[in-house]
């Protein structure tokens, strides 16, 4: 009996808290590949620039493609309706079981595809290549089932916050993973952190594994609880058995869905926004460190900038758990209309000051990076509401989740390209101070690739200052007039919201009560 009293207490835990321990899983493992992939190949094996550049291009073709494919793979079942009498069809409750099995098998590849970095098993160029696409193919498959769970196990506002608000927690406690590795990277003896990262990997891999399985009972049992109803957090997905499928024989296919996507006013007004979103998230993240040498290195430590940097990582998963609480009061819309708001003034206030003043700056960096990471983390929770719209106004018989996380991501994912090659020449144009000429640009935590350029001369070096001051408050400036906009024509909120999450149940009731008949 004693072996029973663990178990049990597992099968006891919140369906929230077992959904939101997959992002810690998967946390642990990502934060530590994007500080030390590059700096593993570089510096440890010795990949040359022409493969590092072959390789990091073929990479962004794949990171761009891969989402709505998988995608599309995943859920094009579901936009395409069989007849009934068949006998095929999956109700909402199998629906939600695949992706959990999905995650099983999913996320311990990630974890080994993570491992594959960190031993040298070809040459470097080659490993390099396949280590990037692997492990990207496996994020993807892992991050568009976690995400379409949001949009599938809870169908209220309050539910998907809730369930969202302990994925900030778990990833918050999973960015602790930065810090640890702080002890055990070492370039000349690489022995211990690759013990390290093995450590990681099999923590994550068991993780899912344990956690999925939890999931997928509580996900059973819920069908054996006579006393849930509805699309509970903490029933799962009970009495939820639309099946997917009518008496029409039509099919959907990949261009006819494209032209719902493309009068979908909500979604084309979202990604447009969240494409200057994802630029500047990532602007942030590969200019940080640039910012902090000419800005700051004069009046911080290095060990003061390495904590930032992994402050950085950490902050915006705790300040979202604040965003979160303030989501269920006020509505998400208006907490990220809020948050541009915040954006426009503090650069604004910023500019005024200007460089010189150096708390305020700090404090500024510090902030700009924090609230812009907490913002794209509560856009999530639009896309779920994207996801109820899409399936009222397209008469779907299941949400077709995955595919439409994956569309989302299609759109806004050249903003990571932009983000470094904008910045570059804008600080070129600023400066005259040209990064490609002397070095690569380097991912945020990661050493310098190749041998570090030599500083400015004293003459240039103010007018870098000051460039980097203008890079620093022009840009959010300039993305939060552009997010303002586009916000604004984003209808998908208030009384429109309710009423399409009404539709939506009285869809799913409708389609209950007619299989029940059936």
């Amino acid at each position: 009996m004693g072996l029973d009293r663990p178990q049990a207490w597992l099968l006891g835990l919140p369906t929230a808290a077992v959904y939101g321990s997959l992002a810690f899983f998967t946390t642990i493992l990502h934060n530590v590949f994007l500080l030390y992939y590059v700096d593993t190949f570089v510096s440890v094996y010795k990949i040359n620039k022409m493969a590092f550049w072959v390789g990091e291009t073929v990479f962004l073709l794949w990171n761009s493609l891969n989402d709505p494919l998988f995608g599309w793979l995943s859920d094009r079942q579901f936009l395409s309706s069989q007849h009934r009498r068949s006998g095929a069809g999956l109700s909402s409750r199998a629906v939600v079981l695949a992706r959990v099995r999905a995650l099983g098998w999913h996320g311990p590849l990630l974890a080994l595809s993570f491992l594959a970095f960190w031993v040298p098993w070809a040459p470097a160029g080659l490993q390099f290549l396949l280590c990037l696409c692997l492990y990207d193919g496996f994020l993807t498959l892992v991050d568009l089932h976690h995400h379409a769970l949001l949009a599938d196990l809870a169908l209220s506002a309050h539910d998907r916050t809730h369930l969202n608000f302990y994925c900030s927690l778990f990833s918050a406690a999973g960015s602790l993973s930065v810090f640890a590795s702080y002890a055990f990277w070492n370039k000349e003896d690489f022995s211990s952190f690759r013990a390290f990262c093995v450590t990681l990997a099999v923590s994550s891999g068991l993780g899912f594994l344990g956690a999925t399985r939890l999931l997928r009972r509580r996900v059973e049992a819920a069908r054996r609880d006579p006393g849930c109803s509805g699309l509970a957090v903490d029933c799962g997905l009970c009495g939820e058995e639309l099946l997917v499928g009518s008496e029409e024989a039509d099919s959907i296919t990949l261009g006819q869905y494209l032209r719902q996507l493309a009068r979908h006013r909500n979604f084309l007004w979202f990604v447009s926004m969240d494409l200057v979103q994802v630029f500047h998230c990532h602007f942030n993240s590969n200019f940080f460190p640039l910012f902090l040498e000419h800005l700051l290195s004069d009046h911080i430590s290095l060990s003061t900038g390495s904590i930032l940097l992994g402050l950085s990582y950490v902050a915006p998963h705790l300040n979202n758990l604040y965003f979160l609480s303030l989501c269920r009061r006020w509505g998400v819309y208006a907490v990220v209309r809020g948050l541009f708001l915040l954006k426009l003034g503090l650069s604004l206030l910023m500019l005024l000051a200007g460089p010189d003043h150096l708390s305020l700056l700090c404090l500024f960096i510090a902030s700009n990076r924090v609230f812009t990471e907490g913002t794209c983390k509560l856009l999530t929770l639009v896309v779920t509401d994207l996801v109820d719209e899409d399936l009222v106004l397209n008469h779907r018989k299941q949400a077709a989740s995955a595919l439409l996380f994956g569309m989302v991501a299609l759109v806004t994912k050249p903003g990571q390209t932009f983000a470094p090659l904008l910045g570059t020449w804008l600080l070129c144009f600023y400066t005259g101070h040209d990064l490609f000429q002397q070095s690569l640009i380097t991912p945020v935590g990661s050493a310098h690739p190749w041998p570090e350029p030599p500083a400015p001369a004293p003459a240039q070096a103010p007018m870098l200052r000051q460039g980097c001051f203008y890079l620093l408050v022009l840009v959010p400036i300039t993305c939060a007039l552009l997010q303002l906009f586009t916000w604004s024509q984003f209808t998908l909120h208030g009384r429109r919201l309710h009423m399409v999450k009404a539709q939506r149940q009285n869809l799913s009731q409708a389609q209950t009560l007619d299989v029940k008949m059936v």
